[in-house]
């Protein structure tokens, strides 16, 4: 038997990203929950902003972000910049975080999260409580640790975390096969 619920949780678990914004020079980290993908060829994905936000100040004004996804090791870190805001601390100096210069955006990227994506924006929704950032990934930055022998990202190793019902997740475990469940 089902009950119904209010229309609180969304689509849980979510993938966590601790988005970055700026440049080299001055630049801030937002952990998003609300981030997925809308069109594979070319990769185009997205971030839900609220307007209030800092690092959505930064973003409409420089139409760049860096989607960074953090494993395990680094949940209390995406908690901190999830909850503190960085108009009033540096994000990447409070956490030890090391910046890295994107290749083909001024952003830069996180060092320390095993998976990094250059993003350029290319439209911007709005709603009633966030705004919806759409972006070309035009760059992928990935741990070699988590490449397999084909050249693609082992998900299995990078240990990413989750967020669902204000708890975060991780899993290294596979279980399942695109087409598993084809007879």
């Amino acid at each position: 038997m089902k009950i119904k619920l209010q229309n609180n949780l969304g689509l849980a678990p979510s993938p966590v990203a601790m988005v970055s914004c700026g440049n080299m020079e001055k630049s801030n980290i937002a952990t998003i929950g609300w981030t997925g993908i809308i069109n594979s060829e070319p990769m185009i994905v997205y971030v839900s902003i609220r307007p209030s936000r800092f690092s959505h100040e930064i973003i409409t004004r420089t139409k760049e972000f860096m989607i960074n996804l953090p494993d395990e090791k680094l949940v209390k870190v995406a908690d901190f910049c999830g909850t503190k805001s960085g108009r009033d601390v540096n994000k990447f100096e409070a956490c030890d975080l090391t910046k890295r210069r994107g290749d083909k955006i001024a952003v830069p990227y996180i060092e320390e999260c095993p998976i990094n994506l250059e993003c350029k924006v290319i439209d911007i929704q709005k709603f009633d409580s966030h705004d919806m950032f759409m972006a070309e990934v035009v760059c992928t930055h990935c741990d070699e640790k988590m490449v397999n022998e084909k050249g693609e990202i082992d998900f299995a190793k990078a240990n990413l975390i989750t967020f669902a019902g204000k708890k975060y997740f991780a899993s290294n475990q596979e279980v399942g096969l695109r087409g598993c469940g084809v007879k």
